[in-house]
């Protein structure tokens, strides 16, 4: 069995990824650190983990872990990938990895060094409405996809939040800009190859708080908007000349919508759904990692792969000062 230790009690480790790692078939809670020791006994003693510590350190230095998960703030992301892995353990790191593409680098010659698996964790690629996505487009089912298009939308102005903190990495892109970011390349093994984008700032936090973004894959477009104060939505519809999908919860499938996709045809006059009832995409993530950091041969997602979705972030960012489109 995998011996997970995770370093922090955030909100997301709570709710999604400690339930998700309880459930998994292959792996354990082996123990939790938190800057706070009382906070980290009381979750360990939550989800039944043995070991409890005061601080990551402490815990990185334990040798009842194989790996971490790190629900850090993003700002402090690639420092402790990078700890994580000098010490020789496997890492899954919250997306997003980092604030700029340049900065993951290091960690590709650390993990290969220490012949360690370190993952950024998009849950939503090991969704299996997503990988009948990527099928459906590659078997011709909706033609020659001409069109993408995204939302993802909720309502935060709690200042207290990371999301609202600009020096913590917070803002909407980094959040949830990397979603249809990445359901685009991960369904169509396409990259863009320039972007263009409207940004706008909070007058009071400065972290960006709506976003439309347009970028040109070559073969077709995609365009989405993004905002942390608006009402909650998310869609994503890939168009091609013969039909059409429409993923109903692209991105928190069970949460926004039911597990479920549909093919429409050319006419409209026809539609296909496909269920997914009770997927838990989470544990299917951890899972998977699990097997691969103990030599499995399941497709994760790469720290290269990392790379790639990163620069298409930091080209919006850059295109969003200026009119016209900024090379990726």
């Amino acid at each position: 069995m995998f011996r997970w230790g995770v370093l922090s009690t955030a909100k997301i480790a709570r709710e999604q990824l400690l339930p998700a790692i309880a459930d998994a078939q292959n792996g354990v809670i082996s123990a939790i650190a938190s800057r706070d020791a009382q906070k980290a006994r009381a979750l360990a003693d939550r989800f039944g983990a043995p070991h409890a510590f005061g601080s990551y350190d402490e815990l990185l230095a334990s040798d009842t872990v194989d790996g971490v998960y790190i629900p850090l703030p993003t700002s402090q992301h690639v420092e402790w990938a990078a700890k994580a892995a000098e010490v020789g353990k496997h890492v899954l790191v919250e997306k997003p990895l980092a604030l700029d593409a340049k900065d993951i680098v290091p960690l590709i010659a650390i993990r290969d060094r220490k012949k360690v698996l370190v993952c950024e964790a998009f849950m939503v690629v090991y969704h299996p409405q997503w990988i009948k996505v990527r099928d459906l487009i590659a078997e011709g089912a909706i033609g020659r996809l001409r069109h993408v298009q995204g939302a993802f939308s909720y309502y935060n102005v709690d200042p207290n939040n990371m999301r609202n903190n600009l020096d913590l990495g917070g803002g909407a892109l980094p959040d949830i800009g990397v979603y249809p970011t990445v359901a685009t390349r991960f369904s169509t093994g396409k990259e863009p190859n320039r972007v263009q984008a409207t940004i706008e700032r909070d007058k009071n936090f400065g972290t960006d708080i709506y976003s439309s973004i347009r970028a040109d894959f070559g073969d077709f477009e995609l365009s989405f908007y993004l905002s942390t104060q608006m009402a909650a939505r998310q869609s994503m519809v890939f168009h091609g000349d013969k039909g059409f999908i429409e993923v109903a919860s692209p991105f928190n499938a069970g949460l926004y919508d039911h597990h479920r996709i549909e093919l429409h045809n050319q006419n409209h006059s026809e539609a296909q759904v496909f269920r997914f009832p009770g997927t838990q995409q989470y544990r299917l993530e951890v899972e998977a990692f699990a097997r691969a950091a103990q030599g499995g041969k399941d497709e994760v997602f790469t720290l290269e792969n990392s790379i790639l979705n990163q620069k298409v972030i930091d080209a919006i960012f850059r295109a969003g000062e200026h009119d016209g489109w900024e090379k990726v």
